[in-house]
């Protein structure tokens, strides 16, 4: 039985043009990602993670190749896609509730039922009694569980993850990890991760696509074994399988940074 795909990039690449002169950010990115993967980009600093989710959330056009989603073009932001970013950017004068309900009302789909979706929601993320609470009297993890909710609570197709955890102390941030992908997981999410932290990768993803800068572009996409992503974040990190796969990563990033990415500059 053939899987569904949910994001198809083509030969995706992407050229900044500024006052210096023109720049290839990211060339010739090809990636398919089922419905239900967990997929996680990492790479150094420079090598096009974040432009290739702005590409993807249609805020920035490729300049050359195919991106759809689910078979459709993606050529603007839509509510099909979900982003959930570093920053919570939760507004300080409304509730949390009120806070999650801002993409329904945007929708003109806030009404009853919906408010009692959100109660719901804010419950299976431990945010039981925090609807009636301000931004300002929760925790930076409990706010970015708020954000979670807010992503969620639109039914997207697809979710976009850009360090969304990098901020949390460690305790904190795999707990998160694994609300994320226990909650992802029951609802049947599709989501695309960006991470500088190679064991959240391995830890969380079903693939993880390791990329290389000067211009962007993939080196590899190592497959994690079925067992290790069955274990949860946490446990993950204990497992037999995890010292090869994390190994396997640094390795690719390792030999990247040595040979300083593939160089091209447009002029």
């Amino acid at each position: 039985m053939s899987r569904q795909k949910v994001l198809e990039l083509k030969e995706l690449s992407h050229i900044y043009v500024n006052a210096s002169g023109a720049h290839l950010a990211v060339d010739h990115i090809d990636l398919t990602v089922y419905k239900g993967e967990f997929i996680s980009l990492v790479g150094p600093s420079g090598c096009g993670k974040t432009t290739i989710l702005n590409m993807i959330a249609g805020l920035i056009a490729p300049t050359y190749g195919e991106l759809t989603m689910l078979g459709e073009a993606i050529t603007s932001p839509s509510s099909r896609l979900g982003y959930m970013q570093q920053q919570d950017y939760l507004y300080p004068w409304r509730t949390i509730l009120q806070n999650v309900m801002l993409g329904l009302e945007i929708r003109k789909e806030a009404n009853a039922q919906s408010k009692q979706k959100i109660i719901s929601l804010l419950d299976e993320l431990g945010l039981e009694q925090s609807a009636d609470k301000y931004p300002h009297q929760l925790s930076g993890g409990m706010r970015q569980r708020v954000a979670l909710a807010r992503t969620l609570i639109t039914d997207p197709d697809l979710l976009l993850l850009d360090e969304p955890f990098s901020a949390l102390d460690l305790h904190i941030k795999m707990q998160l990890e694994e609300l994320v992908q226990s909650t992802l997981d029951r609802l049947g999410k599709t989501a695309i991760l960006v991470t500088h932290d190679l064991a959240e990768a391995v830890a969380i993803s079903d693939r993880v696509v390791v990329l290389g800068r000067n211009p962007g572009h993939i080196r590899k996409i190592v497959t994690i074994p079925r067992e290790l992503r069955a274990a949860g974040p946490i446990e993950a990190r204990k497992h037999p399988s995890y010292q090869a796969c994390f190994d396997e990563i640094w390795y690719e990033l390792d030999e990247e940074m040595e040979r300083g990415g593939k160089g091209c500059r447009i002029t």
